[in-house]
Formats: structure tokens, C-alpha cells, sequence
């Protein structure tokens, strides 16, 4: 039996309305195999997947009119997947990663409990080839540069798994290290722009926090779209 508890929450995305399980709260901790430690994830990091942070709402209410006709796309740091399950209930072609070792199970409950079909997931680590994954139109993700050096690190992963003229969305709530994630992703050949992603939720809470874009640059005169 798990040894970590739970909760239900109803986000409200746009029009619809998503019910997401999620860890209780921040407290939660459950690794008795030593799964999580083994893909160096800490006990004081094991319950960042199980939440529904504010970032991960932002990318949600984006993914929900986003153009997604003839894009493969790939959420990265997916945890819970709400901006996932938005892109798949439009229809779009998505895949959700994440190298927790308990996303891909809440995910999937999750899923269910939105009555959806079936979801596409594989593993992401970021440190790891991941020779399954394949390459992808538009790469999306949230809250992801919450340590030193994971700036780098996830430049070279979105390198490895961005098709050709590849789009980027990344929803950070003003994190220290964007910029040196913006210089690692300039390294490796991509444009770049960022918004403001400043607004009030429907419960009235604030988010303050930027949406980070890029585009790959793949031949001379490429240029980012707006």
C-alpha cells in the first residue's frame, strides 16, 4: 500500500472543468525501493511532480486555444500533466514526459477521471538519452529551472528532441536562472522571446512570472514568430 496520501481538485481550464488527483500536500514522501533517489531525485524534491502549481495552470489556459494542427508536441517536467490532458482532450498529438517514477500512474488516473482515451508518456530524463522519445513540433513545460543546473542540462534535452523549426513555450514564475537558460538555449542555435505571463486565476489568486519562447534556427533567415 502507498504510504502517501492524496486529495481531488477541480481546475477549471477555459470552459472545462478537470478533476486532478494530486499529493496531499508538499509533506508527502514515498520511496521504499529507492526508485526516486536512484534517478537522483531527494526526498525534499519527491512530492514538486505530485502538485498542481500555478505555473502549470498558466500553461494549461495557453495549451487550451494554442494551434496545435499538425504538431507533435511533448510536455517536459509533465508531473501531473494538466496542460497534457488539455492538448489531449482538443485531440492534439501529445506526449507527456516526466522522470518521476509515480507521474506516469497519476497521469493515468487522472486521465480516467476525466473519462479520456488513452495518453501517450514516456520517460523524460533530462540527463538521459531517452532514445525512445523521438523529436517534436512544439516542446512545452512550466516551473522547470528551480536548480542550478538544470538551465543547461535541459537545453541540451529540448537539442536532442526538437524537430526541425521546433517551437518552445516554457511558463517560469521568474525563477533566478532564466537567464542562464536563455544563454544555453542561444548556444544551441535558438530565438528567442519572452511576455509577461502576469494574471489572476478565477479563485482570485495572483501568478506573476514570464512565458520564455523559442524558436530553432535551422537555415539562414528563420526568424521567431510572434
Amino acid at each position: 500500500m502507498a504510504d502517501y496520501q492524496v486529495r481531488y481538485q477541480t481546475i477549471s481550464v477555459g470552459s472545462t472543468d478537470y478533476l486532478i488527483r494530486s499529493l496531499l500536500d508538499s509533506q508527502q514522501f514515498d520511496d521504499p525501493l529507492g526508485e526516486a533517489a536512484g534517478l537522483g531525485i531527494s526526498s525534499a524534491s519527491w512530492s514538486l511532480f505530485g502538485q498542481v502549481w500555478p505555473s502549470a495552470r498558466v500553461l494549461a489556459g495557453v495549451m487550451d486555444s494554442y494551434a496545435l494542427t499538425g504538431k507533435r508536441i511533448l510536455e517536459i517536467g509533465a508531473g501531473l500533466g494538466l496542460a497534457s490532458l488539455v492538448v489531449h482532450r482538443r485531440q492534439g498529438d501529445m506526449t507527456a514526459s516526466d522522470c518521476h517514477p509515480l507521474s506516469r500512474l497519476f497521469l493515468e488516473e487522472n486521465r480516467l477521471l476525466n473519462h479520456l482515451g488513452p495518453l501517450k508518456y514516456e520517460d523524460g530524463n533530462w540527463a538521459a538519452a531517452n532514445p525512445g522519445l523521438g523529436k517534436f513540433d512544439l516542446i512545452i513545460g512550466s516551473d522547470l529551472l528551480y536548480e542550478r543546473d538544470q538551465p543547461a542540462v535541459l537545453a541540451a534535452f529540448i537539442e536532442r528532441h526538437a524537430a526541425a523549426g521546433a517551437e518552445v513555450l516554457i511558463v517560469d514564475p521568474n525563477r533566478g536562472n532564466r537567464p542562464a537558460f536563455r544563454r544555453a538555449m542561444a548556444g544551441q542555435g535558438y530565438l528567442y522571446s519572452e511576455s509577461s505571463a502576469d494574471c489572476i486565476f478565477a479563485d482570485g489568486e495572483a501568478y506573476k512570472g514570464h512565458f520564455l519562447r523559442f524558436r530553432r534556427v535551422d537555415r539562414v533567415g528563420d526568424a521567431l514568430s510572434s
